[in-house]
């Protein structure tokens, strides 16, 4: 019998027990390949990375992202927990507290900037991989409501309605009228099957607007029934594209617009995501989500 290290971690937060957490094997080569969905439905957390050696030149590492469904190209949470874990752990030299990598992920290279590292934790920021790609028409307003447990008017219709959109990862972006609408709504998981689960877009994030947080300060949720995620509570690949979304719709033509989202409130853990965008004569040409993390616990698992 063997064994494998891991390291957990709380991310988009400062505090333990909050955030999104995440498992973190930090030396994976040589686990067997069949083993390693089991091992992240052991963990059952939104998500379970395995990192290896850099594959390609100009990557620090090669990160593999699992959630309890299956292997996905891209997610933010985990991108930014398994690089404050490597650092925290020393396996990635900083300046000061700081560094630049490059995460080898099947989404492509993840550049990722890591401050503030220490044995606790650290602060890390990932820039997009890819620029927002819009998918096909979506369902009616009245059939997201429906689907939702909402009313038709609780979904906008205005220059912020749903759309589909990809950084790597594709979302249904569902734009929301309050933040009690978005603390009433649930998935009905019948009404989803019908309507997206062969989707392009099958993961629904809804938002709406929370001035209680400042002009530009939003609350989100994330559903993802089709990856046996029925509710993530902080996603940094949904935060990305929606960083993106919102940049589409922003009358700035040449600058950084930045945002905060709190996401995880319903569930009970609490997470802050700051997302950025920089736009040069009215495109978005980068797209950027950041946040801190915090170590957990540690140990080892028989395989």
């Amino acid at each position: 019998m063997s064994t494998i290290r891991f390291i957990t971690t709380d991310v988009f937060t400062n505090a333990r027990f909050g955030g999104n957490q995440l498992a973190v094997i930090p030396h994976a080569t040589g686990i067997p390949e069949e083993l390693l969905l089991p091992i992240a439905r052991e963990f059952n957390y939104s998500e379970t990375t395995f990192v290896y050696p850099a594959e390609q030149p100009g990557t620090t590492r090669r990160v593999r992202i699992f959630t309890p469904g299956g292997e996905v190209p891209f997610a933010g949470h985990p991108t930014i927990g398994t690089a404050i874990v490597l650092a925290a752990m020393g396996e990635i030299p900083t300046n000061d507290g700081e560094a630049k990598i490059v995460l080898g992920e099947n989404v492509g290279p993840v550049p990722v900037l890591i401050r503030g590292v220490h044995a606790g934790g650290g602060w890390a920021q990932l820039s997009a991989a890819k620029m927002p790609e819009i998918g096909p028409p979506v369902p009616s307003r009245a059939t997201l409501a429906r689907m939702l447990g909402l009313t038709t008017e609780d979904v906008m219709a205005t220059s912020e309605r749903p759309q589909a959109v990809s950084c790597g990862l594709p979302f249904l972006i569902v734009p929301l009228t309050s933040v009690k609408a978005l603390s009433k709504s649930r998935v009905n998981v019948e009404r989803w099957e019908e309507t997206l689960a062969n989707a392009w877009a099958s993961m629904i994030w809804v938002y709406a607007a929370d001035a209680a947080g400042g002009e530009h300060h939003y609350r989100a949720r994330m559903f993802a029934p089709g990856i046996s995620v029925p509710e993530d509570p902080a996603t940094g690949s949904a935060g990305v594209t929606f960083a993106g979304y919102l940049a589409a719709r922003s009358a700035m033509r040449d600058g950084t617009l930045t945002w905060t989202i709190d996401q995880g409130f319903e569930m009970g853990r609490p997470s802050r995501l700051e997302i950025e965008a920089d736009k040069v004569e009215g495109t978005a040409v980068a797209l950027r989500v950041g946040g801190h993390a915090v170590l957990v616990s540690e140990g080892t698992m028989a395989i």
